[in-house]
């Protein structure tokens, strides 16, 4: 059992970091989340996130929030249309009554369920971590602004582009072969109609030769998309995706051969565009474990979104970390026996992932994308 007298500390205020802020101060732990945007009213960008019930739905459920997220889901967002490049429509969910088993929430909703179910002062706005200090059995942390805090405990929430996974393993990703470049258009139904007709309030996967275009509603009368292209790591500086002239130049380039209905989105996308080259770790990544320092999400198994599981293996990284502090005697052994399994986990998923990744960027992506969908 987790001495509730220990302060700890989480950097970073994503769904993993606020899923485990919630659920150790059900267990009456001390805890503050260090984040760096500026305040809780600041933008949240990205695609819907569709929450699994083995994981996400899971780690919420723990939680006490099932209530709070019926309430905010977008049901009916999740609906997928597999179309080819021309836009033809290979497979529709529209018409299926089923329950939904993955259910949609935009980031924004989820992360206010999150910060609304905290104690008062728990999440310190505008702290960008700058370094991490040993200081007796615990860590001095320090951050951009000036400020600096305490803790026995500290857990790197951080993501993708960690500071703090580097005090844990030397370990790093590595480049999965595939770039992504993201977009918004807002205000779709009146900036990009006949895109926003096709996307019918859920998702457009469109497949072809090697190449993907991925395209999801949000709650905020916006869309977001994602390109995804077989390329160099460090394609992307070549582009200024600031420029739209340089924008169109290479979507027509890099997607010959593709209708001229999708320039819709990259006429009306706001600028710049983000290229994400797609990282992820290996799959037999190990390190010794420390007595007071560990990480959960994305910066312990970095890997890319094509199946889904990002947000979900952060939260379920958080509740099994809960459980485990709760559960053993020690912290170090508690924090062995999360990171055991939590490895062993990613590791598996990371598998599935690249899989799913090669399969979608060939050119059979279109057809073996409908079969899976075929069961």
């Amino acid at each position: 059992m987790l001495d509730t007298q220990k302060n700890i500390a989480i950097i970073g205020g994503g769904p993993g970091g606020l899923t485990l802020a919630r659920l150790l101060q059900i267990q009456g732990v001390k805890v503050k989340v260090y984040e760096r945007d500026a305040n809780k009213e600041v933008r949240v960008q990205g695609a819907t996130l569709d929450l699994h019930e083995e994981s996400g739905l899971k780690a919420l459920a723990k939680a006490g929030l099932m209530d709070a997220f019926k309430a905010n889901y977008r049901p009916g967002a999740g609906k997928m249309r597999i179309v080819d490049h021309h836009g033809t429509i290979w497979h529709d969910d529209a018409t299926d009554e089923r329950e939904e088993t993955r259910p949609e929430i935009d980031r924004g909703p989820l992360r206010k369920i999150l910060l609304d179910s905290l104690q008062p002062e728990t999440v310190v706005w505008d702290s960008h971590f700058k370094s991490l200090v040993p200081n007796g059995n615990g860590w001095t942390i320090t951050f951009k602004n000036g400020t600096s805090a305490f803790a026995d405990i500290v857990i790197a929430a951080d993501g993708a582009n960690s500071k703090i996974r580097s005090f844990i393993t030397p370990i790093k990703a590595f480049y999965s072969g595939v770039t992504m470049v993201e977009g918004v258009v807002y205000q779709s139904a009146v900036q990009a109609p006949n895109l926003h007709q096709l996307l019918n309030g859920g998702k457009i996967f469109a497949l072809e030769g090697g190449k993907t275009l991925i395209v999801s509603s949000k709650g905020d009368a916006s869309l977001v998309f994602y390109t995804g292209c077989k390329t160099d790591e460090h394609w992307c500086k070549e582009i200024d995706f600031s420029d739209k002239t340089q924008v169109l130049q290479w979507f027509k380039s890099a997607f010959a051969g593709w209708s001229e209905a999708w320039l819709e989105l990259f006429e009306k996308a706001s600028l710049p565009l983000i290229a994400r080259p797609q990282y992820c770790m290996p799959l037999d990544q190990t390190w010794e474990t420390l007595p007071n320092l560990t990480m959960l999400g994305d910066a312990a198994h970095m890997m890319p979104p094509f199946a889904g599981e990002g947000v979900n293996m952060a939260m379920l990284d958080a509740l099994e970390l809960s459980e485990c502090l709760a559960k053993y005697s020690s912290v170090v052994e508690a924090i062995s026996r999360y990171e055991k399994e939590m490895r062993q986990r990613a590791s598996a998923t990371a598998k599935d992932t690249l899989d799913q990744t090669e399969s979608m960027h060939t050119a059979d992506g279109l057809k073996n994308m409908l079969e899976m969908f075929a069961g």
